[in-house]
């Protein structure tokens, strides 16, 4: 007489708690990483803050009591050598003002380099690791994609009027910096220790941003 057939072991079966998703199952309690876009901006947010806490007044920056000619070239690089270490973040401002009025008076070029932009930070800067670049079919490893990205960059930059624009408008605003720091008399500013360790501490904090996203740094 044949002997009945064994059953299987039944498994245990671990009913989830009311409430709890699927994901919170899984035994890990690691917290969610920071998109590594947010945090560049918070980077980025915060330094703008920590610079624009040394600005001084614009009217004191525009004072035209305080213009005379200077009386040497000697002079004139004292005058500016000082008013650069004083008005550092106002000539900040009238820099980017200028390399921004030669952008924005050519919306064409300023197209092209805020796609070129976008395509460093979603392409390279920005993407995660785990995630490969895939075109047409193909798969690029994180060396053909920078050196794609590298060789774009210097057709669309000199190839077209971007680095001209960018070059003009540079130097458009280091000769604004230059001539007012040569006029301006620097007898009235008054610049301690103290906001001179300040100051270059908010120079280093201005592209502190620009630290990896993902070193936690």
């Amino acid at each position: 007489m044949a002997s009945a057939p064994t059953p299987a072991p039944l498994l245990p079966v671990t009913n989830p708690a009311p409430g709890s998703s699927p994901a919170s199952t899984g035994g890990s309690d690691a917290p969610i990483a920071q998109p590594a876009f947010r945090l560049f901006l918070s980077r980025v947010s915060d330094s703008a803050r920590r610079s624009l806490s040394d600005r001084r007044p614009w009217g004191e920056l525009l004072d035209r009591s305080a213009f005379s000619k200077p009386d040497s070239v000697s002079d004139a690089t004292s005058r500016l050598r000082r008013n650069l270490a004083y008005f550092r973040v106002n000539y900040a401002a009238v820099v980017a003002f200028a390399l921004g009025a030669s952008l924005l008076a050519h919306p064409f070029s300023l197209l092209i380099l805020l796609g070129l932009l976008a395509a460093w930070c979603f392409l390279y800067l920005f993407r995660a690791s785990d995630q490969p670049v895939v075109l047409f079919g193909r798969t690029f490893s994180d060396r053909e994609t920078l050196m794609g990205l590298v060789g774009t960059s210097f057709v669309l930059l000199f190839f077209t009027s971007v680095a001209s624009l960018i070059i003009s408008g540079l130097l458009v605003g280091g000769a604004l910096v230059a001539a007012h720091g040569a006029f301006r008399v620097p007898e009235d500013l008054f610049l301690d220790e103290p906001n001179a360790a300040a100051g270059n501490s908010a120079a280093q904090g201005l592209l502190s941003f620009l630290g990896a996203p993902g070193s936690g740094v």
